[in-house]
């Protein structure tokens, strides 16, 4: 009834008491938010996706340079993938292109990975293939193997010694593509070296192209990686190794050098810039290559086989 002050909840006061309030919301949404962030920055924008996109690319190309580590490599080509194949390449995967020709390489190729055991066959659809290997030309065949295990520059050296071998060893300053390191590779296999030495920066690694240009030699020739070249060439000196290093400006031609039949370390700039300073200063003796036909240089892995013949052939 009206006035009884004994129902619940019933308030008795007309004053209001403390309310709570908005915390000075209302006042901060008010405010200016700042400028607009770019395009590459706002996410669900198209080009914050291909920022995105692109910075996973760098970090995997770094990753790559970094050794590979955690990154698979692909061998892709019916003939790079049968040689790769035949020559024992390690291998983790076969793709083979749905409904492909059968012709004779990839009979061969599907026989090679059967019988080594190991490899998984899978049939993927072409354009798979095409995004796994970036739209190179695979020929339906690609090649999946693991990251590349590098030795230490002191275990070329060591295995030629334990073998009653004087080391034949070629080594790598500032050469950053990996076609001329394959192709440095498949010389050395060639002229019976022991094996090639690479930086660990600012260099090429034993990624797919390198595999391929070396054409399966990359199994049976081991690739060392320095911290420091200069330091791993100094090391070589101590262990009774002589340092060679190919420049334009040097004192002998390669032919005139007796070192080169003995253990021998040959090193090889790139074919622009050449040996950097402190490598040059480190080598026993600087040699030129004559090249009568009037070229400024040679890139490296046609260097690398001019010298490793004339070591060769001393050796011999």
């Amino acid at each position: 009834m009206a006035g009884n002050s004994q129902r619940r909840n019933r308030r008795t006061s007309n004053k209001k008491g403390a309310t709570v309030g908005s915390g000075g919301q209302r006042r901060r949404g008010l405010e200016g938010k700042g400028p607009t962030p770019p395009a590459s920055a706002r996410k669900g924008h198209v080009k914050n996706r291909v920022a995105n996109a692109k910075a996973k690319q760098a970090h995997r190309r770094q990753v790559a340079r970094r050794g590979g580590k955690g990154l698979s490599e692909m061998v892709v080509g019916r003939n790079p993938v049968f040689e790769a194949l035949r020559d024992g390449v390690p291998a983790t995967t076969l793709y083979v292109q749905q409904f492909i020709d059968n012709d004779e390489r990839v009979r061969d190729a599907l026989k090679l990975a059967a019988d080594r055991g190991g490899i998984n066959l899978m049939e993927a659809p072409r354009a798979e293939l095409d995004r796994m290997t970036n739209g190179l030309n695979h020929q339906g065949l690609v090649l999946q193997v693991p990251p590349y295990e590098y030795a230490h520059p002191e275990d070329l050296a060591a295995a030629a010694f334990d073998d009653g071998e004087d080391p034949l060893i070629v080594a790598l300053d500032g050469v950053t593509d990996p076609r001329n390191l394959g192709a440095v590779v498949r010389s050395v296999s060639a002229f019976g070296g022991h094996g090639v030495v690479v930086p660990e920066r600012r260099a090429a690694g034993m990624t797919a192209g390198a595999w391929k240009t070396a054409a399966g030699t990359a199994a049976r020739t081991p690739v060392a990686r320095a911290t420091n070249l200069t330091r791993a060439l100094e090391a070589y000196q101590k262990a009774g190794i002589t340092v060679v290093g190919l420049d334009a400006d040097g004192d002998t031609e390669v032919h005139e050098l007796d070192a080169l039949g003995g253990p021998v370390v040959i090193v090889i700039g790139s074919e622009g810039k050449g040996l950097s300073r402190l490598v040059g200063e480190t080598c026993d003796h600087l040699v030129r290559i004559p090249m009568p036909g009037g070229a400024e240089s040679l890139n490296a892995g046609v260097a690398a086989g001019v010298v490793l013949y004339e070591a060769s052939r001393r050796r011999a």
